[in-house]
């Protein structure tokens, strides 16, 4: 566990329940301006997607940001 909160893959990714819906992180050092774009946020070196309720993700674009940020980022 890592700020508080479950991090996964050396600290490129973690879930955080809030209290009305869960954020999905994702470590965006050696992302482009235009994929970092894709992310919420203002943090320097994370950020994140907010999912309301279990119907309202969107599996594809998960999985898409989930490989990206596997394979581009790079996490110190």
């Amino acid at each position: 566990m890592t700020w508080g909160v479950i991090g996964f893959s050396d600290g490129k990714f973690y879930i955080a329940a809030m209290k009305n819906r869960v954020h999905v992180g994702f470590a965006i050092k050696g992302l482009s301006k235009k994929e970092i774009d894709m992310f919420e946020g203002s943090g320097k070196t994370m950020k994140h997607i907010k999912i309301p309720k279990v119907d309202d993700i969107d599996e594809k674009k998960l999985v898409k940001l989930i490989k990206m940020v596997d394979k581009q980022a790079i996490c110190d």
